[in-house]
């Protein structure tokens, strides 16, 4: 309808790009492959429908998304045997690259991944499903330790995640990303983007790729992903902010962010306003800031401005599992940046793809979208 027609639809990604931009509907820019770059780590989802029991039994708030601890290391095996699981290729940022050429359909291998795996059963499950999903993965494999999992404990519309890293956070700048054949693949890229989990992993991987992109001009883009992050990766976090030319997060790490940064505000939108304002070292590029509302509205800082977008109206009875909402959030806003569409295009297409995720089970979609 006319009347839900955001503002933002003037809104560009650079001051430069307004005259090649125009406001009315952009044709898609021809994609070749490994436009799109992600980089993170690489988890097999197991997924199961649990009881309240479940979660107390392991300390686990009924949203959150936590490191496995000791205290959790039964988890995994009580998981498996008390609940019926189902097994997903996950992690963040792979699904949200995923998610990007789901969304794109042709050509394949628009999406490149980078990421550490075993050599094991896990492992192999993981290059099938990227396989599957037209994803040109790239993996780091080693036998030090396994393949990483990722418990989603669901109740009703929640879900609570507990990732065991184990062969995700042994991920080697050096043995990997400095390979010449490698980052060959890294500068064929045009859009980046890495969760914050990796962080915790590889915090040379993510600025040797973020400072490439913001030298080269070419878009750079991070998750908060969670509060542990703003609040114990701190220092990581805002060594790579000057880079970061697109910031996503969800209301509660944007409130666990600015907690940290001392914005003194609870208010997402000033929060976005504040993140936005940032120091940024390509000038070239205003910084965008995307938030997130789960039902609420989505919240955007450009340019000195902060726009709304309703997300799609969903029946709750239709909501299967929110799991990965957010990552194929990311994964429609990717596949609009990666076609230069303007931000509002973007957006729409971030909340269809979460839309049509928060009706299956894991981080899944149908063969082909209906996106228009």
């Amino acid at each position: 309808m006319a009347s839900d027609e955001p503002k933002a639809k003037k809104l560009k990604l650079s001051e430069e790009e307004k005259t090649e931009s125009p406001t009315k509907e952009t044709p898609s820019v021809k994609l070749s492959p490994n436009s799109l770059f992600g980089m993170g780590n690489p988890l097999l989802d197991i997924s199961a429908v649990v009881d309240k029991d479940f979660l107390d039994k392991f300390s686990l708030k009924p949203n959150d998304q936590i490191l496995a601890e000791d205290k959790h290391k039964a988890l995994f095996d009580e998981l498996v045997k008390k609940f019926k699981v189902e097994y997903h290729a996950g992690g963040a940022t792979q699904n949200s690259v995923k998610i990007a050429q789901w969304m794109i359909q042709e050509p394949h291998n628009v999406g490149t991944f980078f990421g550490c795996i075993g050599k094991d059963k896990f492992g192999e499950i993981l290059k099938q499903k990227a396989q599957e999903a037209h994803v040109d993965a790239h993996y780091y494999e080693q036998d030090e330790e396994p393949t990483g999992t990722c418990a989603a404990c669901i109740t009703g519309d929640n879900r609570s995640l507990v990732a065991n890293l184990a062969a995700a956070n042994c991920y080697k700048k050096e043995k990997h990303l400095d390979l010449e054949e490698n980052w060959k693949l890294v500068e064929k890229a045009k859009v980046y983007y890495i969760a914050g989990f990796f962080l915790t992993v590889s915090l040379e991987s993510i600025l040797k790729v973020a400072k490439h992109a913001s030298e080269n001009n070419k878009l750079f883009c991070m998750n908060l992903s969670a509060p542990f992050i703003c609040q114990f990766f701190k220092d990581n976090q805002m060594k790579v902010m000057p880079y970061i030319d697109v910031l996503f997060g969800n209301e509660t790490e944007a409130t666990a962010f600015a907690k940290e940064q001392d914005f003194e505000t609870k208010d997402i939108k000033e929060i976005a306003k504040k993140a936005q304002a940032l120091p940024k070292v390509n000038k070239k590029r205003q910084r965008i800031v995307v938030f997130t509302q789960g039902k609420d509205e989505t919240i955007m800082a450009f340019s000195d401005k902060i726009e709304v977008f309703p997300v799609l109206k969903i029946d709750p009875k239709d909501i299967v599992d929110t799991n990965g909402a957010g990552d194929a959030f990311v994964g429609g806003f990717l596949f609009g940046l990666v076609q230069e569409k303007p931000l509002d295009q973007c957006v729409r297409a971030a909340h269809y793809s979460a839309n049509i995720i928060i009706q299956r089970a894991g981080c899944t979609f149908p063969e082909k979208p209906d996106f228009k």
